[in-house]
């Protein structure tokens, strides 16, 4: 059975999502669990996520940004008032914030690091000759 469309395909935070998400080399979107999803060979992002709450229901963050970020950045991202650890995919590493907490360069540096953690060697050493350093 399908999911049913969990998202409005003219949110303005999807198209922010979509626009830079969509700029990274051969990133595609798909609909995966009624949601869009972000990937190249596997997902590196999700548009809307679930949080189960310690009472058993659940909550719904369908402007939500779930990425998968290295271990330690984790740590510092679940600080953030706008983190939550997403159903099913939290025990795996994954964290969702939510998109209007989030300015476009932030979502970059998010997206960039979880396609970093996903995508195949090839793609991030063509990311790594696209991505121009950083000036400090």
């Amino acid at each position: 059975m399908a999911h049913p469309q969990m998202f409005d395909d003219d949110d303005p935070q999807l198209a922010r999502l979509r626009e830079i998400a969509l700029s990274l080399p051969e990133a595609q979107e798909k609909v995966s669990h009624g949601r869009p999803a972000f990937f190249t060979k596997k997902i590196f992002a999700h548009f809307g996520g679930t949080r189960k709450l310690v009472t058993g229901g659940m909550e719904q963050h369908p402007q939500a940004l779930l990425i998968l970020p290295d271990p330690m950045d984790a740590e510092v991202l679940m600080e953030r008032p706008d983190a939550f650890v997403p159903m099913y995919l939290g025990p795996t590493g994954w964290i969702g914030l939510e998109l209007q907490a989030l300015d476009n360069n932030e979502v970059r540096e998010l997206l960039t690091d979880s396609y970093r953690n996903t995508a195949p060697a090839g793609l991030v050493r063509q990311l790594a000759s696209e991505t121009p350093p950083s000036q400090t």
